[in-house]
């Protein structure tokens, strides 16, 4: 991760949202894991150790830090949403038989689209999918 919990803190001061322990908990979990998990795994990793925690209040924490462009929303798949901590320019491969998604490195500045010269590109993602080292072992 390029930035400091520091920073990511003072980031979201700056931006006027509420700093609740529930929230820190979310974003501490966005930080120390970078697996690109969904709503449904923060909250069934964090419900244990802050039983206060509802769903709700994941998916409006994750809503409030995409909103401040903290955290990046990934819809690799159709029916979920995966979040990740790290907002700079990279891509995305998702194993096939595991589910891991890890990040790599693009140049996406270099990816050209000359059917759309007319439009304002807002968003740009990469995806692969395939099988990783880890699963083509076993």
């Amino acid at each position: 991760m390029n930035s400091s919990i520091k920073d990511l803190l003072d980031e979201l001061k700056n931006k006027n949202i509420r700093l609740s322990h529930q929230r820190l908990k979310v974003l501490e979990y966005l930080i120390l894991n970078h697996c690109h998990p969904t709503a449904d795994q923060i909250y069934n990793a964090l419900h244990k150790d802050v039983p206060t925690l509802s769903k709700t209040t994941v998916y409006n924490t994750l809503n409030a830090l995409v909103k401040a462009n903290i955290v990046r929303p990934l819809n690799i798949e159709n029916a979920e949403t995966r979040y990740d901590i790290n907002t700079f320019d990279h891509g995305h491969f998702k194993c096939e038989s595991c589910g891991d998604v890890v990040d790599f490195s693009i140049n996406l500045d270099a990816l050209k689209a000359n059917d759309l010269n007319n439009y304002e590109i807002t968003d740009k993602n990469v995806y692969f999918k395939g099988i990783c080292p880890k699963c083509l072992q076993i």
